[in-house]
């Protein structure tokens, strides 16, 4: 991006911010009056607006409410909170006192979250109800290092010897004269861009998550960066519903937005995130894959149970728009069909839009890959997706598509301040501002992955073309090596699966066998409005085994990976009882298949698929 094609004269410098803490002061001091955050009041029942002076205010009453907690600088504070203004406020009035933010999912299981605790050995909780603090009770022996407790709602009982209060028991109502580490006071901890800010711990789809230690410098000159290639402004509104747990959000849906002066709203939840697009309806969306294939999901069952004159005309509207997009991109010549796009644009792309509130201007994509059917359809009904790449340890971002060079296929070019190269095995190896300090309490993990002259090797295989643009073909741990030597890299293939929305998920499997086989969840409304056909039930949990269901699968997984190559097949299909979720412990909090853990679950299913081989 170009940066004279949109407004940088507001971004915060590194420098002038100095640490995260001094970025959202800088940013009250230049926009003070302006709309910072935007969230549903569950009390009233309505939408309310915070300018950044009014959050400043907020953020003073729990930096005098954590002062009074007997807390040293570089001591670690735990939140385990929904997306929210309050988040901020908490992480924010941390940063103030020198306070190490160590974030959780709260949907994370209380065993794991519980290890985190230990490990980071937080002093302060703070966590949405007192529900997620009782969930605790059985582990409540592994987390001694607390010394408060606070809910965000709910009012807790008095057995816990103080050790728990309301958010609103917490908080003081009046303000001390002076805070700690106000200007004209004497901070008892030096300002140091290069200090620690925080510990967030990998949701790993293997063995203990690993806690990731980010400096101030670290996440500071990864937004700046991220302000250099993506279009947005001051007067953008970027609709927040990953989790602020997730690296990727918290650097480009929270400290982008602070050190540009954008608003951000926050979803009520991701089940009623169609509404919420409605409501809001965000200039900028920063999304993981998922989210985008549901949409796409949905749009394909409506074409599939319409007319197909409608599915003629969104085909079309979705191939002459992607061509005027290779055209602007300097890819492809102008033609002739362009001129049936105003009329395509009304009649298809606008209507699908609108579905998404109606005004998005850009579209990010980012934490798994992004699949190439995908993002085809929405760039080709008008919304550019630019597909990135990180990983937490880079606080996250290290390369990105831009509107003037946005290759759908690939995750772009380095960011400004990164470098990037391929090391054994074509493993993408990392450097620059953004890589993590190191792994809390871990050297042998940190010395695992940091290589000589600070490259970070990122564990993912990758292919750098002559421009400079990544490429992301598998990951090293997650390659499968079958009995015949063949490595087959199964996410890329999963994704290609998940184009048919009869398949809700997929997992690929093979390792040390013979051949390919997949198990699968079912999209129930689907399976249910095409079973007839078949003959076969309506319900598909009452088919497990059933013969002529695996050879409907078959086939049809067959259509969808057809340009892959001919090792690449799939030959038995199995199904899976459940949907696999964060709750069940088959997805990380980030969405993430737990491979090992879902072929535990189903190791006689899997026994089945390779019996006699």
């Amino acid at each position: 991006m170009q940066t004279g094609q949109h407004n940088l004269t507001d971004i915060i410098p590194v420098e002038t911010a100095g640490t995260l803490d001094g970025l959202f002061r800088e940013r009250v001091r230049r926009s003070p009056h302006k709309v910072a955050y935007r969230d549903y009041d569950r009390s009233s029942g309505k939408w309310r607006d915070l300018t950044w002076s009014q959050m400043d205010d907020r953020i003073e009453h729990w930096q005098a409410a954590l002062s009074r907690e007997s807390l040293a600088p570089g001591d670690r504070v735990a939140v385990m909170l929904r997306n929210c203004p309050e988040w901020v406020m908490f992480e924010h009035a941390a940063l103030r006192l020198g306070l190490v933010v160590v974030p959780l999912y709260t949907a994370d299981r209380p065993e794991n979250a519980a290890y985190i605790l230990r490990d980071a050995g937080a002093k302060v909780l703070l966590v949405e109800e007192l529900a997620q603090w009782q969930a605790f009770s059985e582990v409540r022996d592994q987390i001694g290092n607390l010394v408060r407790v606070v809910t965000f709602q709910g009012i807790p009982e008095k057995k816990d010897d103080g050790l728990v209060l309301a958010l609103h028991e917490w908080l003081p109502e009046e303000l001390p004269e002076r805070l700690p580490g106000e200007a004209g006071t004497t901070p008892d901890f030096k300002r140091d861009t290069h200090q620690l800010a925080t510990i967030i711990y990998t949701s790993g789809t293997s063995g203990r998550s690993k806690g990731v230690m980010l400096s101030h410098h670290n996440i500071l000159t990864n937004a700046y960066s991220c302000l250099q290639v993506v279009p947005i402004r001051q007067d953008d509104l970027l609709l927040s519903f990953l989790p602020l747990s997730h690296t990727f959000e918290r650097t480009a849906g929270c400290y982008v937005p602070i050190m540009q002066g954008a608003t951000v709203a926050y979803a009520r939840s991701v089940h009623q995130l169609q509404e919420d697009l409605l409501i809001i309806r965000p200039t900028i969306l920063v999304s993981v894959p998922r989210i985008y294939e549901r949409v796409y999901a949905g749009i394909q069952a409506r074409l599939a149970e319409g007319p197909p004159l409608n599915r003629r005309l969104f085909e079309l509207a979705v191939e002459i728009g992607y061509n005027r997009f290779e055209y602007q991109q300097h890819r492809a010549p102008r033609h002739v069909s362009h001129m049936l796009w105003p009329f395509l644009e009304i009649m298809v792309a606008k209507k699908v839009m609108g579905k998404l509130g109606g005004r998005l201007r850009c579209a990010m994509s980012g934490g798994a890959a992004l699949s190439g059917d995908v993002s085809r359809v929405f760039i080709g009904l008008g919304l550019p997706i630019l597909q990135g790449y990180g990983m937490t340890e880079s606080s996250p971002v290290v390369c990105c598509n831009t509107p003037e060079d946005n290759v759908p296929t690939s995750v772009g070019r380095p960011i400004p301040g990164v470098e990037v190269k391929l090391g054994e095995h074509n493993a993408l190896l990392i450097r620059g501002p953004n890589v993590m300090l190191g792994y809390w309490n871990n050297p042998e993990a940190t010395k695992a992955v940091m290589m000589p002259e600070g490259w970070l090797n990122s564990g993912d295989i990758a292919h750098i073309d002559a421009h400079g643009r990544v490429t992301i073909t598998g990951r090293l741990k997650e390659i499968i090596v079958m009995s015949t030597g063949t490595k087959i890299p199964p996410a890329n293939m999963e994704a290609a699966i998940l184009r048919d929305s009869l398949f809700e998920q997929v997992m690929v499997i093979g390792e040390g066998r013979s051949y390919l086989s997949a198990l699968v969840v079912l999209n129930s409304s689907k399976w249910e409005a095409i079973s007839g056909q078949y003959g076969l039930d309506r319900d598909w949990r009452r088919l497990l085994g059933n013969q002529k269901l695996e050879k409907i699968l078959l086939e049809r997984i067959a259509h969808q990976i057809k340009e892959f190559p001919g090792y690449a097949k799939i030959y038995r299909a199995g199904l899976a009882r459940e949907p696999w979720t964060v709750e069940n412990h088959m997805l990380t909090p980030t969405l993430k298949l737990r491979r090992n853990q879902v072929l535990s679950q189903y190791s006689t299913e899997v026994d089945r698929l390779y019996e006699g081989h």
